[in-house]
């Protein structure tokens, strides 16, 4: 189980995350929603261990990160929003690299890379540099990347970007197999349709502060409203969509 204990992420004094608290079990997914600034990357990175926390505990099985940061990334499966990948590596270099750094051997690991890219589609461009690559392509190298190793902890931070509906596709199933294979998934979204079809349970954060925490249907039940999307709307949005866009297309028809 992860375990996140009152997180907090000061810079200058002022929170970006404050006393941020949830468990994800095994073969549970927890979908992660906030507007842009409401400290969803913040979260991520101390959780994937790029950020130190000003305060606060993230435990996986009992263990805090900071007893074994090295055991904890072997465990851990970390899809970024932005790709930043070795441009100049091939594909098939690249997941070798990251085979690599997570211990995993030959010839296994060959095995494991040429079936990732031949089931994501890249079998033919695993020779080519990724920088060559589409955005859709770069998203595949880096979930293949995530995968791997078989982690046990998963954090996908806007997973979906750049992928074709096919691909879409897939992914949504592979998470949902990912979950019964008791794999714990944090998966961090603006696509609110995507989470609450995937999602077991969400978070939602505005300001720095978890505003909601449940399942879809217990946050439907205790707002009364139909879509995550409006509840999402209702707890974090202060303003008329429509107004303003009505506002927009007046000043842009002057």
């Amino acid at each position: 189980m992860l375990e996140v204990r009152q997180l907090t992420k000061l810079y200058s004094g002022i929170p970006a995350v404050q006393d941020v608290s949830f468990t994800i079990a095994p073969g549970e997914i927890l979908g992660y929603l906030g507007p842009n600034g409401s400290g969803k990357s913040t979260t991520v990175k101390m959780i994937t261990g790029l950020l130190q926390p000003t305060r606060g505990q993230i435990l996986l099985d009992g263990a805090q990160l900071n007893d074994d940061p090295s055991g904890y990334k072997l465990r851990l499966g970390y899809v970024p929003e932005e790709p930043h990948l070795y441009s100049f590596l091939s594909g098939r270099e690249y997941l070798q690299l990251s085979g690599s750094l997570r211990g995993l051997g030959q010839p296994a690991l060959d095995k494991t890379i040429d079936a990732l890219l031949e089931l994501m589609g890249l079998s033919e461009a695993r020779f080519a540099a990724i920088a060559s690559y589409s955005k859709g392509m770069r998203q595949k190298i880096l979930l293949a990347a995530a995968l791997i190793h078989n982690p046990d902890l998963l954090i996908l931070d806007e997973p979906f970007s750049g992928l074709d509906v096919t691909a879409a596709q897939v992914l949504k199933a592979l998470l949902k197999s990912l979950a019964g294979a008791g794999k714990m998934i944090l998966y961090s979204s603006h696509v609110l349709e995507v989470v609450e079809k995937v999602a077991t349970r969400v978070i939602i954060l505005h300001k720095g502060r978890v505003v909601a925490d449940g399942s879809v249907d217990d946050l439907r039940h205790m707002s009364t409203l139909p879509s995550l999307e409006q509840i999402f709307t209702q707890l974090v949005q202060h303003q008329d969509s429509g107004e303003v866009a009505r506002e927009i297309l007046e000043v842009i028809s002057r």
